[in-house]
């Protein structure tokens, strides 16, 4: 069986790396290995999230869902710096490379590094930013945005990023749906960026 990003203990050697990150307003260095999401360079559609959300509200809780090496979570806690972040991924390698990077860029103070299910119920996030894994198949995706989506608080928004041609229309009429008002912030070279909110009248409800 092939390997992928999303395995727990990915099954490829480890071979370190670096990447060079430039955005509108910093220019950083990652290090990446083999069996994370987008080891050799910033994902495209990543880099669009970071250059088109990049003012955030101080003093406020936000999760970087499938954070990867960490770019999203490392950027936002430098932005942000009374705001605190979680950096949640299923890939253990991922988390490591997302705490060494923290620790590089000196952010660690500020910045969580968890597998999912050691998130604690009780918290809630008045951002959620992701490059969602879509490869691990539609119903576990819903699933998966679902369950965080539904952890937003009442004021809370979240971004997420997806190429148009691997479903990001469908997920925007399926998120308002199921009581999320989704709307589409940004929509260039091939990704979108839909905005979703929170359920309005407060239910939690399970994807279908």
């Amino acid at each position: 069986m092939a390997a992928h990003y999303f395995d727990e203990e990915p099954a490829v050697r480890s071979a370190p790396a670096s990447v060079e990150v430039n955005l509108a307003d910093m220019s950083l260095q990652f290090r990446t290995d083999r069996g994370v999401f987008s080891a050799h360079r910033l994902d495209p559609g990543t880099k669009l999230l970071l250059n088109e959300v990049s003012l955030l509200p101080q003093h406020s809780a936000t999760l970087d869902l499938g954070c990867g090496w960490g770019a999203i979570a490392c950027v936002t806690a430098l932005r942000s710096i009374t705001g605190r972040i979680w950096a949640i991924d299923t890939n253990a390698r991922a988390r490591y490379l997302t705490a060494l990077n923290a620790h590089d860029l000196g952010v660690q103070a500020r910045l969580t590094v968890a597998a999912p299910d050691e998130v604690p119920p009780n918290v809630r996030f008045d951002h959620i930013l992701s490059n969602p894994p879509i490869r691990i198949g539609k119903a576990a995706l819903r699933s998966c945005l679902a369950m965080w989506l539904n952890r937003l608080s009442a004021t809370g928004i979240a971004h997420l990023v997806m190429q148009k041609h691997l479903g990001s229309d469908s997920m925007q009429h399926w998120l308002s749906e199921q009581g999320f008002p989704t709307s589409r912030l940004v929509s260039r070279s091939g990704f979108r960026i839909l905005e979703v909110h929170p359920i309005q009248d407060g239910r939690v409800r399970d994807a279908t």
